[in-house]
């Protein structure tokens, strides 16, 4: 057979272009250009078919390890395109997010709350509203323990990082996991001071993505001595402070140059959750925060475990042991109405207040514990109690059992049925108009249209004096006696001793229908106690700023006389007998004392308001749904009770003074011998004298 032709060559050529391509080896080869002459052909192969080229191998061996590393190449190739799209994405989301970043100027400024500080009349803090800063302090004027604490329990390697911390959150991660729970933190103190100077509180990953670019920022501009210094200074550690100063003035009374190392494991322990761990809320908790700081400061290498031993010991009796926060409901009284006193809204401010902390201590101490015993008993659940001088200086102010509870002033908001508390005013009243003490009226059954009110024991006595009726609350008598002088003239008599609240102008006025708050009526008994004088009710005694410039001084205050003298023993008398011989036998003192027993239908409200010639007490006791009933309680049982408790407390170690009453009438003593009275032979003994007198200027001796 001959041999293929050239054209068959050809048509062969065109079949097999010129190309290039990878052989098994990964080595780039041409083909096409120049095949290969094919082999030769033997005689006996001729007729048999083209024999076929074999196929490269891919397997154990050969181009199984070229194969492996183009698999790799196309990896890499893809996992570096995926990093570039990650990156853009992540340049892009940074850059959405740097848009909106903080002004960095308000890292100096300080946007907070205005401080405004409570004293007690002796300047005892017993209260404060908004943010208190202490003195700013460089690091190395601070206590070298704080650092050290906080650094161990927030930041172990804040001297390592720049400002994120891979390492340290995996740490907590690691944490977290193996605790099922979160027990630890990632944020750095750089991300930290970024969050607490610019950012908001919300957690979210813009704010987070905010947090890390200003932390950043933070650690290009300032040294980590200076980034420390800033956390430490402007840190939030409760109770209403902020920095490592402010927090050991409120919680140890020292500066944050004096902090050993114990207090300085409390403060760092309150880092994670300031109100749980304060140890004036939770003394155990914040010690076992404290040992966990301690025990981080050993880790760290700042103190070894026989120090931290040791100190656990010796430094918990270094605690401030402060009773629990007083005069709650009182500052919240003079927070209502501060805008009464001048330009002082938006400025640091430090209140002088009337408020005695012992006496305060003592009503809320004792209302807790009636409400809590007897009170329980017999199913009320609430009160308020109310003491102040005669002049409305509020020493005491206790609007309810438990201020954590129920912040409801029930002293000053609380307005509820005084009863026979109310009698007083309609009693003041009559005497105005003439009547005296010794004037009797009817006790007896009363009906008025669809009206039959009675008296509380159910019986009728007839004929009897004022003065009986009030010490025994006599009911009948009081209607009596509105109807007489007219229920407007009673309003007018309330009106002017401080009663501001809406009165019903009819006869139910008498039985004390209308509301009334705690505190106001206090205020209106004070003019009995006080000679007559109509006062208002104050707390604020003077107000001045941190540097001590005066802002606000109180003086003068009272609208002048609003009892005539005469009238107000009168008053006196009979209120002094309510105390000795009536309603209100429960609330004798060991001093001269006058008041008045309330109960009110269905014994909803029981009150008792008294006085002295040294102080002024109102106490009030139910329950805040007025539907709720209490077993039997009246004014002259628990609530007249509860105010000799108080009163006695507040009299202890004072003299006893007595209280304005009526001049003694002059005794008519007849002289059996002579027919004649004692008054009578004083005239005529006069009368002998100066005739006497006349004839010896006339005559000579």
């Amino acid at each position: 057979m001959a041999a293929p032709s050239s054209s068959s060559r050809s048509k062969s050529q065109g079949r097999n272009p010129f190309t290039l391509s990878i052989d098994p080896a990964d080595r780039l080869v041409a083909s096409g250009a120049a095949e290969p002459p094919p082999p030769p052909v033997s005689p006996s192969s001729r007729s048999s078919k083209p024999a076929k080229q074999p196929k490269p191998r891919r397997g154990k061996s050969g181009g199984s390890g070229g194969g492996n590393r183009r698999w790799l190449k196309r990896l890499l190739l893809w996992g570096l395109t995926l990093a570039i799209w990650i990156g853009i994405a992540i340049a892009g989301l940074v850059a959405f997010y740097a848009i909106d970043l903080p002004d960095i100027d308000r890292m100096t400024a300080t946007t907070r709350r205005p401080s405004v500080v409570f004293q007690s009349v002796d300047g005892e803090v017993f209260a404060a509203f908004g943010d208190l800063y202490g003195e700013p302090l460089e690091l190395d004027q601070m206590s070298p323990f704080i650092a050290q604490a906080v650094m161990a329990t927030e930041d172990r390697r804040f001297y390592s990082h720049w400002g994120f911390d891979p390492i340290g959150l995996a740490r907590a991660f690691y944490t977290n996991l193996k605790a099922g729970h979160a027990v630890q933190g990632g944020s750095t103190i750089t991300q930290q001071l970024a969050k607490n100077l610019f950012l908001t509180p919300e957690r979210n990953l813009k704010r987070k993505v905010q947090e890390l670019l200003m932390a950043l920022w933070l650690e290009k501009r300032f040294s980590k001595e200076q980034i420390l210094t800033l956390y430490l200074n402007r840190v939030y550690l409760g109770s209403g402070t902020f920095g490592v100063d402010a927090a050991a003035k409120r919680y140890f009374d020292v500066s944050a140059r004096k902090v050993d190392l114990y207090q300085a494991a409390v403060i760092a322990g309150l880092l994670k959750a300031p109100s749980r761990y304060s140890p004036l809320n939770d003394p155990e908790a914040s010690r076992q925060r404290t040992a966990a700081v301690l025990a981080n400061m050993v880790k760290a290498g700042y103190i070894d475990q026989k120090t931290a031993d040791t100190v656990q010991v010796t430094g918990a009796s270094q605690l401030i042991r402060r009773p629990p926060p007083s005069g709650r409901y009182f500052a919240d009284w003079v927070m209502s109405h501060l805008d009464q006193f001048g330009e002082v809204a938006g400025k640091d401010i430090i209140i002088r207040t009337t408020l005695d902390i012992g006496m305060q201590r003592k009503a809320e101490t004792s209302l807790a514990a009636m409400l809590n015993g007897a009170g329980a008993k017999a199913n009320a659940s609430q009160g308020a109690v109310v003491v102040m001088s005669p002049d409305g200086a509020v020493r005491a102010l206790a609007g309810g059992k438990d201020y954590d509870d129920s912040q409801f002033n029930r002293a000053t908001q609380g307005l509820r049925q005084p009863g026979s508390s109310f009698k007083p005013f309609v009693y003041l009243t009559a005497m105005e108009k003439g009547f005296t003490p010794d004037d009797t009226f009817e006790d007896a059954p009363i009906k008025r249209g669809n009206w039959t009110p009675g008296n509380y024991t159910g019986k009728y006595l007839g004929p009897i004096t004022l003065r009986r009726a009030l010490a025994e609350s006599v009911n009948t008598v009081a209607i009596r006696l509105v109807e007489e002088v007219g229920p407007g003239r009673v309003i007018a008599t309330a009106r002017k001793l401080g009663i501001t609240s809406e009165m019903r102008n009819d006869a139910t006025l008498a039985l004390g229908t209308s509301e009334v708050s705690p505190l106001e009526l206090t205020t209106a008994y004070a003019s009995f106690a006080n000679g007559g004088m109509g006062v208002t009710a104050y707390g604020v005694a003077q107000i001045t700023d941190p540097a001590g410039k005066v802002l606000y001084q109180r003086s003068g205050g009272g609208f002048g006389q609003v009892i005539a003298p005469e009238v107000l023993a009168r008053m006196n008398d009979m209120m002094t007998a309510v105390i000795q011989e009536g309603s209100g036998k429960a609330a004798r003192l060991d001093r001269p004392a006058a008041g008045k027993t309330g109960t009110t239908q269905d014994y909803r409200d029981a009150w008792f308001m008294g006085y002295t010639a040294d102080y002024v007490a109102g106490v009030w006791l139910g329950n805040d749904d007025y539907r709720i009933e209490m077993k039997k309680v009246t004014g002259g049982g628990l609530p007249a009770q509860l105010w000799k408790q108080v009163m006695l407390a507040a009299h202890k170690g004072l003299p006893a003074h007595g209280l304005p009453m009526p001049a003694p009438e002059p005794s008519v003593v007849e002289d059996v011998v002579s027919g004649v009275t004692e008054a009578g032979a004083d005239v005529a003994r006069g009368i002998g004298g100066a005739i006497d007198d006349l004839l010896k200027g006339i005559f000579g001796r």
